[in-house]
């Protein structure tokens, strides 16, 4: 019974922490149904997980998986940052493509940003341009910080459709549509989201940075996990940012972008000046008022205390510090070079008290009032605080569908980090949510299986519980309700069960014996097993008068009962004198004499 409802707990949590990989977008039995790339046996994963490059399922303007192990079709850039140290301005940092340092699913390469303080381009250009028109944007790709993160992002860059972009002069100036990902520095956690929006009239490119996600994501950089990041851009104008397939940020284009896509209707007229006579007065001094005729502000904060006096042993003519008498010129002192030598000074010893010129302290001034000033009243002049007057946008516009951007045709990365070993995988460019949702399941899902599998159940439960300390009560219940059961219905009985074993063994069969003793038992047993019923319970009604007998009186030893007691002296003379085993003999002989001497009758 008690084992059933610890099978019961185990049940439930096993409910409850799969439940929690659930929610976290990880859909473990998904993927072994429906991932080719992983092979299971009766139900439970292998030791090692079996991976395939994933392949698309739909319409896709641009994928990169790296697992060929080449950089096919990317461009290292060779440009140089203008208004940047020389030192630094190239874009020389080191790109490889390896496999994850842990957790890694063999056959699954990504590209690695390789170099600390250096500034890092590359870029490739998709395989179709992405029109901004009626259909969704999907992007979509991993991230992982290997050695953590002191300074650095890992976002991306799609890359305008100009005639005029070059990847190999790819820099921070280039023309980019989409700046999206994670970006770190300091305590500064960020998941950009920025769109470069036309200006209609004037042709220029204004970025616009979404609100910043309300979730706390320093987990994200720290935890040194493979973490997937998706934007959904609808034909809506709203949008979606995902972390693990879990949303952290979603709004509009026309309300939640800033500074915001529409310009103001009116502006302040920048010819507009305030007038020279503008009181922006709100209080002024009182006119009327005059100083007080007792208003002394020449007394002084703070004067002397007249009713100090110097303390007894003050010495005066001695001064507070002395050369140090213990001091010695250095050997190698050059008094042409060093100038002429002074021991350094120490305090007086002689100053226990104190020494110097004694002057009283001081002490707050209480006639002191400082300068005088007029009390404030209310400006009756008070015009208020002047501004512009406001005139009508000369460059205002009305956009109602911003999701119409530029389009784009290149991804590109264009980064600068203090920490190396920034891992990069899996990149997909589509308009359908089930192609983006597939491509996650053949690739990051598998890396989170892999995760699974190296960590274990016990680690697997420890870090849910880090992520979410609410399992460590589930966890406490589970393991402490079996422990209580049997404690509460199984400790006392066997308890219970010792003590009278114990009892028994020691008084009953241990008991020494005499001779004459095991005699008579043996007669009252064959007499017993000779007399009819009746005669057993007339002899059952005798004992039970001589039992309130004895009880009433004491009766005297029979030769037998002393000889009995003689032997149980010396069998407890023994016991004490003798070795431990010899008890345990003694019992075991008169056991055998016992039964010899009833078979013989």
């Amino acid at each position: 019974m008690y084992f059933q409802g610890y099978w019961l707990c185990l049940g439930l949590l096993f409910v409850s922490v799969n439940a929690e990989f659930m929610d976290d977008g990880v859909e473990v039995e998904e993927l072994g149904e429906n991932s080719e790339d992983i092979d299971t046996n009766e139900g439970e994963l292998s030791s090692e997980i079996k991976y395939k490059t994933p392949q698309p399922v739909g319409e896709v303007y641009f994928t990169e998986t790296f697992d060929s192990g080449k950089l096919a079709g990317w461009v290292l850039s060779k440009a140089k940052k203008d208004d940047t140290n020389v030192e630094i301005s190239i874009y020389d940092g080191r790109w490889e493509i390896e496999e994850l340092k842990e957790n890694r699913a063999p056959g699954d390469r990504g590209l690695v940003l390789k170099s600390r303080a250096k500034h890092h381009a590359i870029s490739t250009v998709l395989a179709k341009p992405f029109i901004f028109a009626d259909r969704p944007l999907i992007v979509q790709y991993e991230v992982n910080f290997q050695d953590g993160i002191d300074c650095g992002g890992a976002y991306i860059k799609l890359l305008a459709d100009t005639d005029d972009l070059n990847l190999e002069n790819f820099h921070d100036k280039t023309s980019y549509i989409i700046m999206f990902g994670p970006d770190k520095c300091g305590e500064d956690y960020k998941l950009h989201f920025i769109i470069r929006h036309k200006h209609p009239k004037t042709g220029v490119y204004e970025e616009k940075h979404a609100k910043p996600p309300d979730v706390d994501l320093k987990p994200f950089f720290t935890d040194r996990k493979t973490h997937l990041y998706t934007l959904v851009m609808n034909p809506d104008d709203t949008f979606e940012v995902l972390i693990d397939q879990i949303v952290v940020n979603k709004g509009s284009l026309l309300e939640d972008v800033v500074p915001p896509i529409n310009p103001l209707k009116e502006i302040e007229d920048p010819a507009d000046e305030k007038p020279d006579d503008w009181d922006e007065r709100a209080k002024i001094p009182d006119p009327s008022a005059i100083k007080p005729e007792d208003w002394d502000e020449d007394e002084p904060a703070q004067i002397e205390d007249l009713s100090a006096v110097k303390p007894d042993g003050w010495l005066d003519a001695e001064p507070k510090f002395i050369p140090d008498p213990n001091a010695e010129k250095p050997d190698d002192w050059n008094e042409d070079m060093d100038g002429e030598w002074e021991a350094p000074r120490i305090s007086n010893p002689a100053c226990r008290i104190g020494c110097g010129e004694w002057k009283p302290p001081m002490i707050n001034n209480p006639k002191y009032k400082g300068v005088w000033r007029p009390p404030m009243i209310d400006n009756p002049n008070y015009q208020g605080i002047w501004s512009p007057r406001k005139i009508p946008n000369p460059y205002y516009f009305e956009d109602d569908h911003p999701f119409l951007l530029t389009s784009f045709r290149a991804l590109g990365l264009e980064l600068w980090s203090m920490t190396s070993d920034i891992y990069f995988d899996n990149f997909i460019i589509c308009s359908e949510k089930e192609v983006a949702d597939r491509w996650a399941t053949d690739g990051w899902g598998v890396k989170m299986l892999a995760n699974a599998n190296e960590l274990g159940i016990l680690r697997q439960l420890i870090t849910t519980a880090e992520e979410r300390p609410w399992l460590w009560l589930i966890y406490l219940v589970t393991a402490g309700l079996p422990i209580a059961l049997i404690i509460s219905f199984c400790w006392p009985r066997k308890v219970k069960k010792k003590y009278e074993d114990a009892n028994y063994k020691e008084t009953d069969i241990c008991k020494p014996q005499t001779k004459g003793a095991l005699e008579q038992e043996g007669k009252e047993e064959k007499a017993a097993l000779e007399k009819p019923l009746d005669l057993v319970e007339e002899k059952q009604q005798s004992d039970g008068e001589i039992l309130e007998k004895e009880e009433g009186e004491p009766q005297e030893k029979s030769e037998e009962e002393i000889e009995i007691i003689e032997g149980q002296e010396e069998g407890n003379k023994s016991n004490k004198s003798g070795s431990e085993d010899e008890p345990l003999k003694s019992c075991t002989f008169l056991l055998q004499s016992h039964h010899s001497h009833y078979y013989e009758m």
